[in-house]
């Protein structure tokens, strides 16, 4: 999860993703837009049973404002809870993905995060299994980790049946800046970028005096990092409807989606 408002744990239980999973939450900034969520997802998680732990990343001030709500309002953890004040640059590692992050151009320190998935195994070829006569079930399995396998006494080589390393996905989640080098650099092939475009053009001036983007802008960074696909987030509630801003961005990357509630998207690399 990227950023806890008010109400996730609602949301959350809405989409029936469940509050008893391995989850890691990855806070950009120290805004209440931002972080308001956390005690409420956390005391939720803790009064449904929650015993997986809950990992939090974010910039520092996070951990102080995590346990200041313990303090006065008590969690009552049911189970772990493990908070990590972190800068730019590798922030988590996982087997499956990496976690990066980069420090936007806002009024406070914001923190903009991708995460890259892990180069996925070749594609595994069946039929070519099945003709050097390797049986279903755990040699398979074996291939397609990449281990040899032997077979009435032959060696079989992965290579002759599990193609090349796939490309993992890029997701990068852009939150609360000005346009800057740093965010398009972390943007560059992104598979989906969610950015910020808390304005349309005719308020350009508010965005630069805010540390925000127009939708314009949150455009122009899909395109010159060379995005599959934007999706336009964090709009002003200025804006009854926001179609002007989608009209906007995709006068400039045709590619782009406006987010709204429970929203679901499929991500694909672009590089099969």
């Amino acid at each position: 999860m990227f950023d806890c408002g008010e109400g996730t744990q609602r949301q959350m239980l809405a989409a029936r993703l469940g509050l008893n999973k391995k989850m890691k939450l990855y806070v950009t900034h120290m805004h209440g837009d931002h972080v308001l969520g956390i005690p409420g997802l956390i005391q939720t998680m803790s009064l449904l049973g929650r015993t997986e732990k809950l990992e939090i990343f974010g910039p520092e001030g996070v951990r102080d404002f995590i346990e200041s709500f313990n303090r006065t309002v008590p969690y009552n953890l049911a189970f772990e809870l493990e908070i990590n004040e972190v800068r730019d640059g590798i922030v988590d590692k996982e087997a499956e993905y990496d976690v990066f992050s980069v420090w936007g151009k806002h009024v406070i320190p914001c923190l903009s995060y991708a995460l890259l998935e892990k180069p996925r195994p070749g594609r595994f070829d069946v039929r070519m299994a099945r003709r050097m006569g390797v049986p279903e079930g755990p040699l398979w399995k074996r291939l397609q980790i990449g281990r040899s396998v032997k077979v009435h006494g032959r060696t079989v080589s992965p290579t002759r049946i599990v193609g090349s390393p796939r490309p993992g996905s890029k997701v990068v989640y852009i939150a609360d800046t000005r346009p800057c080098k740093s965010v398009e650099r972390l943007a560059r092939g992104a598979d989906l970028l969610v950015a910020e475009s808390t304005f349309d053009d005719s308020k350009a001036d508010k965005a630069s005096e805010y540390g925000h983007s127009t939708a314009s802008e949150a455009a122009r960074l899909a395109r010159n990092a060379r995005a599959k696909e934007l999706i336009l987030t964090h709009l002003s509630v200025a804006y009854k409807d926001p179609s002007v801003l989608l009209k906007q961005a995709k006068r400039i990357f045709r590619r782009t989606l406006m987010a709204y509630d429970l929203l679901r998207l499929e991500v694909r690399p672009s590089r099969k």
